[in-house]
């Protein structure tokens, strides 16, 4: 055994190997018989055994690695990902209410008001209405606008939807405004429905403050029962004051 050891230590120490060729071998995987450079004969086996044991140690020596000829499992390969689905939008947030506009009127049972001022292209000339709607005829009605005194201001005129010989109308200066007082005839109606008064009068050049205007209507059905509403007129679209 010592001897053979021996033989294959001086066998590897004089072997020069064919480094190409026999990479070129173990990659076509085929297994050729060394010749003997010393004779055109086989080796015998202990020949073989030492020349391959030889080349061997060649390769460790040398320091070459061979690689597998097939790719290893899995090599090269993307993982697969699942697409995640997109976060739905939150719903929108609710619109906020419109604020009511306000209302210069009141209400009380079948009779409800509304006051504003017409809007007119003369700046030292206004005309203020009121607006009564009622839900049933009414045996009386006084209907009175105060019109503050400002400046220059001054009565141009009245009129109403209702008969001209239904009412009776005043007009006077008290306590420092200007005032139109309607009062309906004895023994005439006013029917269910809507009916507009209106108020004309001369001021001071400008925008006029409304502050002290005002008006009030007093009416009665057919039974005796009475009414009041109170109010005070809107400005007109694009006035101030």
């Amino acid at each position: 055994m010592e001897d053979l050891k021996r033989r294959l230590r001086d066998a590897a120490a004089d072997h020069a190997p064919d480094r190409d060729g026999m990479l070129e071998r173990v990659r076509l995987g085929t297994s050729r018989t060394v010749p003997d450079r010393r004779a055109d004969r086989p080796l015998s086996w202990p020949r073989v055994t030492l020349a391959t044991l030889a080349s061997t140690a060649a390769l460790v020596v040398g320091g070459y690695v061979l690689a597998p000829a097939f790719p290893t499992e899995g090599t090269g390969r993307a993982a697969a990902t699942t697409p995640t689905a997109p976060a739905p939008a939150p719903p929108p947030a609710p619109s906020a209410p419109a604020a009511p506009s306000a209302s210069p009127g009141t209400q009380d049972g079948p009779l409800r008001s509304d006051g504003a001022v017409d809007p007119q292209p003369n700046p030292y000339w206004s005309q203020s209405t009121v607006t009564l709607r009622t839900g049933a005829s009414l045996a009386a009605l006084t209907l009175e606008v105060r019109v503050a005194q400002t400046g220059g201001v001054g009565s141009t005129g009245a009129w109403r939807t209702l008969p001209e010989g239904d009412f009776a109308l005043t007009t006077t200066d008290e306590g420092g405004a200007l005032l139109y007082r309607w009062t309906l005839k004895p023994g005439r109606t006013v029917p269910a429905g809507q009916h507009v008064f209106a108020v004309q009068y001369n001021h001071a050049p400008g925008a006029r403050p409304l502050a002290g205007d005002a008006y009030t209507a007093t009416a009665a059905s057919a039974t005796g029962q009475r009414h009041t509403v109170t109010g005070t007129f809107r400005p007109a679209a694009g006035a101030t004051g």
